[in-house]
């Protein structure tokens, strides 16, 4: 009976003790806490943990997919160089247009969850306008690096209110093709110079046009959509000279050496008359080399037939930009990928393993780049490649776009409103 009584006993202790400390343990787990301070001291300390528990730091990079192995295979070797850090690739949507609302979706609520964000080039001055890019003109500066050695426009595209927020990833350019079996020698080293103007254009395109059974001097995108915010871009020398630049246009467009219907085309209808030979001049982007290239359905033509040059005021840059989130947990890492993909070595992975063109101006003279592109073995288009510009930079690019659109149709089609048609693009480009 003694023996039991103590065995009771000794069970009442431990039970007893257990509870209490349970309700400790749960005591300092509902205790209210700093939640700033404690997110603060965690976002101060995460990366020396990591880097002394010997982790990698993770780097969140939302991009398109990419049906060639350049991206993974720029992504492996930055990897392999750290120490520090390891890039995650986040696939977002391949669409453009729903690729923007998944970024600005998650921009919008202050997320974290991307570090590095690939960007159209014009969506740049929407999201610096809107506070989601962190500038990277510190970060240039104490890296030595010189703007001049990058893309132009693609640079100009990034800088938003005078400060740099984006780096090239990859860009594409609007082109000037030319029949070279036709041009003469001179016209075509004026050509390939860039030294010329629209007017001179014009001269070649009405001298040329009817020879070797084309019918039309040049073609280009004309219609109400978004090659021709584009190509006024380029007429008008980045708006620099509005006036000017549309009322070369619509000299082209009422010229017997243009098609009647210039003003419905759009890349499909440039690309069909040139690859079959109707019109003297395209411009267009360099999917179209591809397209002669590979003797696609339709064209006509051959490479050995096909020159290009730089436009007059340098081609509207295309493609896309590299920029790091204002809501990043790591933006030296972040800056650290940045730097990296559109840095020499980067961009020669994207050249070499997809065949991108390359952001980065020294690498036109590289043979291995060259090679890796035929077109660069061309001497106008490595012209044309490094003399872009860019398309506005905006905070409303979209509605932008659209009233340039508007109002140059507008006028491209009856020849009348010209001022009016300047006051309004000039007033929406200074809002």
């Amino acid at each position: 009976m003694k023996k039991l009584f103590i065995l009771l006993l000794s069970l009442t202790f431990i039970l007893t003790m257990a509870a209490c400390s349970t309700e400790e343990e749960t005591n300092e787990t509902n205790e209210p806490t700093n939640t700033t301070e404690t997110e603060n001291e965690n976002t101060e300390n995460n990366e020396t943990s990591n880097m002394e528990s010997g982790d990698k730091i993770t780097i969140k990079f939302a991009a398109q997919n990419d049906n060639t192995p350049a991206t993974d295979a720029v992504i492996k070797a930055f990897n392999e160089s750290q120490d520090q850090y390891v890039v995650e690739w986040i696939l977002m949507n391949n669409d453009s247009a729903q690729m923007h609302d998944q970024l600005l979706t998650s921009l919008s609520a202050e997320s974290d969850a991307y570090d590095v964000l690939s960007l159209d080039v014009v969506w740049a001055g929407e999201f610096a306008g809107a506070g989601y890019l962190e500038p990277i003109d510190v970060n240039m500066r104490e890296n030595n690096i010189n703007k001049q050695d990058y893309n132009s426009g693609s640079m100009a595209s990034g800088n938003y209110n005078g400060k740099q927020y984006t780096l090239p990833f990859f860009p594409d350019l609007g082109l000037l093709y030319y029949r070279s079996d036709i041009v003469s020698e001179e016209d075509s080293q004026k050509l390939i110079s860039g030294d010329y103007t629209y007017s001179d254009l014009a001269t070649m395109a009405e001298t040329y046009a009817g020879q070797a059974e084309t019918k039309h001097g040049i073609v280009y995108q004309s219609k109400q959509y978004e090659g021709l915010t584009v190509n006024v871009t380029e007429f008008t020398s980045s708006f620099s000279s509005i006036e000017d630049g549309l009322k070369n246009m619509q000299m082209f467009t009422k010229a017997d050496w243009v098609p009647k219907d210039i003003l419905n085309f759009t890349e499909g209808e440039t690309h069909v008359a040139f690859e079959q030979g109707m019109s003297v001049f395209a411009r267009n982007w360099p999917y179209q080399f591809g397209r002669i290239k590979a003797q696609e359905e339709g064209v006509t033509l051959s490479l050995d037939q096909v020159g290009i040059a730089p436009l007059p005021n340098g081609g509207s840059v295309g493609g896309w930009l590299l920029g790091i989130s204002k809501y990043s947990n790591h933006p030296e890492g972040a800056w650290e990928f940045v730097n990296f993909v559109s840095s020499q070595e980067g961009q020669k992975i994207m050249s070499t393993q997809g065949g991108y063109l390359p952001g980065y101006n020294p690498l036109l003279e590289d043979s291995e780049v060259s090679a890796s592109n035929e077109m660069l073995a061309y001497e106008g288009f490595k012209n044309a490649l490094s003399t872009t510009i860019a398309r506005p930079v905006s905070t409303e690019y979209s509605k932008l776009s659209d009233l340039i659109q508007i109002q140059a149709h507008k006028y491209l089609s009856s020849g009348e409103g010209l001022e009016d048609t300047v006051k309004q693009l000039e007033q929406a480009l200074n809002e």
